[in-house]
């Protein structure tokens, strides 16, 4: 722990503005002496003392509860002190100004016991950083504070609960006790060569590497679930020029973001916006048309709308419904869908809208894609955009069980994708006819390194900074 961790600290702990009540904050080693001295009361273990807080004069600056939670049963696992008054700003900063007077004061004979050296403001999530750094919390659950403090939907908010209770901890805590068990025997095989028995194949190792890959594509899907639920989907309108994709993005924003006209390959580049249905955040990105062009800046607009498709979480490939008899048309749909399956991984969902179902002159058949039936709507008149805004909150976990779905971020993603790819590597190593033992273990403890960042057995401190300075203050 580095020194700064050490030194006590105090901030207000509430929200900024006006309130009923303000809490501040204080953590800290031997935090009673100094309290009982400045405050006149000895302050019994999670009992709520109501009493004043005195200025430097003796007069009170407020009265309200004091609650003092001792090292290691508080939240940072230091001394905690909180001190519930009214909820002005100006109240609370002048109970904060008076705390770091009487801390600092200097010494004498009568306070030297009393005197609180060194305390000072908390950094952003520095309450939360020492409940980590003192075993209170793991990193997931350390961020999944902050991630049910900026909760905006319910389901967010239960995911965050969720994660904060150490569900996700406990089942990438399974995972890692898997992967122990298994570098264990492939050790034992390398350390003893000589011996008759062969470890691996009387264990089942392969059988329990499928096992961990199983059990490591469940926890992955869950995790990309709660990743979509906290930042939200990004939702990429795809298909050949003129199918009514700006129409689209108008129609879901509720205004007149991208032009719109009758004229095929209008669209040259990306146009985005955020819009949020039912308070899900959803990133919709309109595209240029996919064809093949002479244009060369049209050239560019449809390379960037394969871009955008390669980071997609969800593709509407927009039809236009008028075209249905036209065989050149539903053939150019084909090639479309046949490069996103070649690009896209299986887990992202390829939804089949026909658009200008007010223009259709029968009904639109869809082309086979590896994802949900066709959704008909008209971005003109409305029609449909109900069912396809249900079908995206459902895509995004709205209306999913959320005792299933962990709150994630995407360093989670990507650590778990990491451990995805040293698996893999690790059974073509057991698969090959004279195995590489020696490299199979090093995959499998690639992996587990991998796996412990998450929790934060194995994180560089330059990695904490960034995490915790996202939190409030007073968190």
């Amino acid at each position: 722990m580095h020194t700064a961790d050490k030194h006590p600290i105090i901030a207000i702990a509430t929200a900024s503005g006006r309130g009923a009540v303000g809490i501040v904050r204080i953590s800290g080693r031997n935090l009673q002496p100094w309290a009982q001295q400045w405050l006149g009361h000895s302050l019994r273990a999670r009992h709520a003392h109501y009493l004043p807080f005195p200025d430097d004069t003796g007069r009170a600056i407020d009265q309200g509860l004091a609650l003092f939670f001792p090292a290691p049963h508080s939240y940072t696992g230091e001394d905690v002190l909180e001190l519930h008054a009214h909820g002005g700003p100006i109240v609370l900063q002048l109970l904060v100004a008076r705390a770091l007077q009487t801390a600092n004061a200097l010494q004498d004979s009568s306070t030297t016991t009393a005197w609180l050296p060194d305390l000072r403001l908390a950094e952003p999530g520095e309450f939360t950083r020492r409940a980590f750094l003192n075993d209170k919390l793991d990193l997931a659950q350390a961020e999944a504070v902050a991630d049910l403090i900026d909760a905006t939907t319910e389901s967010a908010a239960r995911s965050a609960s969720l994660s904060l209770s150490g569900a996700f901890s406990d089942a990438i805590h399974s995972l890692r006790d898997g992967f122990t068990h298994l570098r264990m025997l492939v050790e034992a095989t390398l350390d003893f060569p000589e011996e008759d028995i062969d470890f691996l194949q009387a264990a089942n190792a392969r059988g329990q590497l499928t096992e961990l890959r199983q059990q490591l594509t469940t926890i992955g899907q869950r995790a990309r679930q709660g990743a979509l639920l906290r930042d939200g989907m990004h939702v990429v309108i795809a298909g050949q020029p003129n199918a009514g994709k700006s129409s689209l993005l108008n129609a879901l924003a509720g205004a007149e973001l991208a032009i719109v006209t009758p004229i095929a390959g209008t669209t040259r580049d990306k146009v985005e916006q955020t819009i949020q249905i039912e308070g899900v955040p959803l990133h919709i990105i309109d595209t240029a048309g996919l064809r093949e062009t002479d244009d060369i800046v049209e050239q560019i607009g449809v390379q960037r709308a394969w871009e955008a498709v390669d980071k997609a979480n969800v593709v509407l490939f927009l039809h236009d419904s008028a075209q249905t008899k036209d065989s050149s048309y539903q053939a150019r749909d084909a090639a479309i869908l046949a490069q996103l399956q070649a690009r896209l991984p299986h887990h992202v969902p390829v939804l089949d809208v026909w658009n200008k179902t007010d223009l259709a002159v029968a009904p639109a058949e869809a082309p086979s894609s590896h994802a949900s039936a066709a959704l008909r709507i008209s971005a003109k008149t409305g029609q449909g955009l109900d069912a396809l805004r249900q079908q995206l909150l459902q895509l995004a976990g709205h209306e999913t069980v959320t005792e299933d779905i962990f709150i994630a971020r995407a360093r989670h993603l990507q650590a778990l994708a990491q451990v995805d790819e040293h698996l893999s590597l690790a059974e073509a190593h057991i698969d090959s006819p004279a195995p590489a033992l020696d490299l199979l273990a090093e995959e499998l403890r690639l992996a587990q390194l991998a796996l412990n960042r998450i929790t934060g057995e194995f994180t560089a401190d330059d990695l904490l900074g960034v995490i915790f300075s996202s939190f409030c203050i007073g968190k």
